[in-house]
């Protein structure tokens, strides 16, 4: 199984909101039941969301899911 984090600049000009995206890459050996475990902690743990999936040709899975960037401003007094 392979995670790809991914910076979306198309998301970031035409929506209000920036969106983080996460790619992850089953191969078609592999448990899907374990893949099934993965996409649930990340979206009970790191509040990710499905957002499209693709089974190809040769039975690899890819999963795409997103969440809103959280832009953190500074709160230190510049002097």
């Amino acid at each position: 199984m392979q995670e790809t984090p991914m910076v979306s600049s198309v998301d970031s000009l035409t929506r209000k909101h920036a969106w983080e995206h996460l790619v992850i890459t089953v191969a078609p050996g592999e448990s899907l039941a374990q893949a099934r475990q993965r996409l649930v902690e990340h979206a009970e743990y790191g509040h990710w969301e499905l957002q499209r999936t693709l089974l190809y040709k040769g039975g690899t899975r890819r999963f795409w899911l997103r969440r809103k960037a959280i832009k953190v401003e500074s709160t230190l007094l510049t002097v």
